[in-house]
This record gives C-alpha cells, structure tokens and sequence, in this order.
C-alpha cells in the first residue's frame, strides 16, 4: 500500500484546520495528525523548539504509512521548530504535498472572529504568534492564498494528488 502524505501549515486561524477535516472526510481511509491536539491536548507542552510535539507528530505520521492511504500532518508547524522534522517524513513518504497558508495577519484576525474558540485568545496573541511568509523553501510546497476557499483549496489537493499519483482514482468516501 502506497500511503500519500499530505502537509498543511499556516498561522493561526488561517483555515488550515478546517482543510484538513475536510480532506479527512473525503478521502477513504486518512489519517489526521493535527499539532494542536498531538502539542497541547495529549501532551500539554508549550510550543518551544525540541518540545515533545515533534517527535510524536513524526512516529504517527509514521505509524500510517503503509498502513492508510493518506497521512494528513496539520498545523502552524513554524519553520524554526518543525522543517527538520517534516523534511524527515517528506523524505520517508514515497509521495508527499506540501501546502502553506499564506494568509496576512488581517485576514487572520478576521478569520479568527468567526472560529467557535474566538474567546480563547485574542488579537494581540495572534499578533504575537504570526510568522509572515513562513514558507519551508521546498521545490514542491505550494500556496493557499486568502482569496481561495476551503472548498477551493481542497479541489487543489485533490487534482494534485491526481496529477502526481497520474491516476484519475483518488480513495474518496462515497
């Protein structure tokens, strides 16, 4: 069984989550790793360079392969803490898509308002949080920008994975 990884990363409250369900519920047989949950549910550390995070999101995103058809790796995943890691697994999967949300920090905050966990935090810890153009610098890594939607956005992960896997077959839940 070929196991395709797919990588999504932006800031918060750029849309990459909700992507990443939505890819969860199309494709048949998907595996989602999502830092927040993998960081701060099951581990409950900050997000630090070398925190606990990184090497269990690698080991379950490696439990997938061979195992499902898609490993979908989501989360802010900043350059400085996670490019090792994730270069590590792009070089393991035999096929691998790279996204990042390239999403102004306006855009973010206006996003945020409508998120169910808007009161959890605020603009000034997005503000603080926002990386701009926080891009991995790899030949495949591709851009969402803020002008596509959701639904956009996973049509394009879709096709990609059709153009690369050069079938017209994607495993999706019927």
């Amino acid at each position: 069984m070929k196991t395709i990884l797919i990588i999504i990363r932006g800031n918060s409250g750029s849309g990459k989550s909700t992507v990443a369900r939505q890819l969860q519920l199309l494709l048949e047989d998907a595996l989602l790793v999502p830092q927040d949950v993998v960081r701060r549910d099951m581990l409950r550390v900050k997000d630090t360079v070398g925190n606990l995070s990184v090497e269990l999101i690698k080991q379950i995103a490696l439990y997938g392969m061979n195992k499902v058809n898609y490993v979908i790796v989501e989360g802010i995943l900043n350059n400085s803490k996670y490019k090792t890691m994730l270069t590590e697994l792009i070089d393991t999967f035999e096929e691998t898509h790279v996204y990042y949300h390239d999403i102004s920090l306006k855009e973010t905050i206006a996003r945020h308002k409508t998120k169910p966990n808007k009161n959890d935090f605020g603009q000034a810890e997005l503000a603080a949080w926002y990386i701009a153009k926080d891009f991995l610098d790899l030949p495949n890594e591709k851009t969402i920008s803020e002008t596509m939607t959701v639904d956009e956005t996973v049509k394009m992960i879709i096709s990609d994975i059709k153009t690369v896997s050069k079938t017209s077959e994607v495993n999706l839940h019927e």
